[in-house]
């Protein structure tokens, strides 16, 4: 029954992909580009027609640009939001097919086999596609053809009714290298290509520049596949009657929790940050945000962690639906339970996270923070900071010596020698050495600019005073002085 159905592709190129999309937000009057590092310098990425005109061109450095065309407005590239954008151009594209995926960073590529009728046919389909695109600021070239690598050609090489033979080779998606060599030997057109004994061409460039030749030619099947949606996580209930206690919310809650960590659990997932909406019969909304401090999937951990929010929704004449949704996930692989969590007196696994979640949701998780090992030996550099919901503790603290638990800028007093002196004076109190232990010498890092290390060595020792305080001092041989840095417990 289908077997005469003529296969057809339509590919989407957008040729100014990066800088239409910077410039749908901020339109700028004349030439723009958006640059790229490479090779140590920033050289042209995207441009618009304006910049063309210019005389710039696309892999160009930045500098030459600017020389040729000094009144030229630049936007570093953001990779991540160009890949959005085309994501967000790939679900607009399925209103024509269902059949459409990726092509490179800037194209879409469509199976529209069976689906340009419903547009009138394949010319009224095209039309639509560019002036939809046209008012949304984007620029298109369109390529129809029977096979992926075709209607490619067309859409980057085509002008007009051009057929596939008169294209250049380079039509064919082969390396630069590869497209040079061929113009060498006279082969510059696809058709003079394909007329060209195929047995010496193969040898020469190995077997990809036939592929891709009856791939374009439709020898070779090409498939299209459709990219795959990815999981959404979210549960939505909708109330026969309007209910308004905390309670009621809480029940609905519960019941939307556990299908939701069915499929995180399903997919080895786990939530991170989670968004509670709640609809009023007003048509009002209230959402419910609750940030985790690791990432969970367990619903009778979750659950009470709504409960603060919950308690200060006005529900006004009424909530009519309950929306829940895993608004960012993780990973979170299924991990062997060790026998020492199970039971006995230890603390519950992930009550550590719980806590840090409940005082998040009321002075921020960014300010629940702690400390985490460096690789360094200086003092003031063997430790980072770091929010305590985004960074796993460690076990790695490794010192030669004891450190002090409490470390501050280097306090001057007054003393001479190398030796730590008997009796000094510091922070206003006399004290009276009882015990010292050291040096531990510690050189400065001298790949570091840090002015307070780069007058050279210093000599550390742990002194125990007769009053009863525990001090880190150490010695400058090189500009003699002793200086108090630290306190043991």
């Amino acid at each position: 029954m289908f077997e005469g159905i003529r296969k057809r592709i339509v590919c989407m190129w957008f040729p100014r992909l990066a800088s239409d999309r910077f410039l749908r937000a901020q339109p700028v009057e004349g030439p723009f580009v958006v640059t790229l590092k490479a090779n140590n310098a920033d050289r042209i990425y995207c441009l618009n027609a304006a910049a063309e005109q210019s005389g710039l061109e696309r892999g160009m450095s930045f500098a030459d640009a600017r020389a040729f065309c000094p009144t030229v407005i630049s936007q570093p590239a953001r990779l991540d939001l160009d890949a959005r954008f085309l994501t967000t151009l790939r679900r607009w594209a399925m209103r024509y097919c269902p059949w459409v995926g990726y092509e490179d960073r800037d194209g879409l590529v469509l199976d529209i086999t069976g689906a340009a009728h419903l547009w009138g046919g394949e010319a009224e389909m095209l039309a639509d596609m560019r002036s939809r695109v046209a008012r949304a600021g984007l620029a298109l070239r369109l390529g129809l053809a029977d096979t992926r690598g075709a209607a490619w050609a067309f859409a980057h090489y085509g002008q007009g009714d051009q057929a596939l033979a008169d294209l250049p080779v380079a039509a064919l998606r082969l390396e630069e290298k590869t497209v040079t060599a061929l113009q060498r030997l006279g082969l510059r057109s696809i058709g003079a290509l394909s007329a060209t004994a195929r047995a010496p061409l193969a040898r020469r460039f190995g077997p990809e520049l036939m592929m891709r030749l009856d791939q374009a030619l439709g020898h070779i099947s090409e498939p299209t596949a459709p990219e795959s949606e990815p999981p959404h996580y979210a549960a939505r209930m909708s109330l026969p009657d309007p209910i308004g206690l905390a309670d009621d919310v809480m029940g609905v809650a519960s019941r939307l929790l556990s299908p939701l960590c069915d499929k995180l659990k399903a997919q080895e997932m786990g939530a991170r940050r989670l968004c509670l909406t709640l609809r009023r019969v007003d048509q009002g909304s209230q959402q419910i945000e609750l940030r985790l401090a690791a990432p969970m999937r367990d619903p009778h951990r979750i659950l009470p962690l709504f409960e603060r929010g919950v308690g200060e929704v006005d529900a006004g004449f009424g909530i009519d639906q309950i929306r829940l949704e895993a608004v960012v996930v993780e990973p979170l692989p299924v991990q062997q339970i060790s026998s020492h969590h199970a039971g006995g007196g230890g603390r519950a696994p992930g009550q550590l996270d719980d806590l840090i979640t409940r005082i998040g949701t009321r002075i921020g998780l960014e300010n629940i923070q702690r400390f985490l090992p460096a690789d360094s030996h200086i003092p003031e550099r063997a430790f980072s900071i770091a929010p305590a919901a985004y960074s796993r503790p460690e076990t790695g603290w490794t010192a030669p010596r004891p450190r002090p638990l409490r470390l501050f800028a280097p306090e001057p007093i007054a003393a001479t020698g190398s030796k730590p002196p008997e009796r000094f004076r510091w922070r206003r109190m006399r004290l009276t050495t009882g015990r010292a232990s050291g040096p531990e010498r510690i050189a400065p890092e001298w790949w570091l600019p840090d002015e307070r290390w780069r007058s050279g060595v210093r000599d550390y020792w742990k002194l125990d005073t007769r009053e009863g305080r525990r001090l880190w001092l150490f010695y400058t041989p090189q500009n003699p002085g002793w200086f108090v840095q630290g306190e043991f417990a």
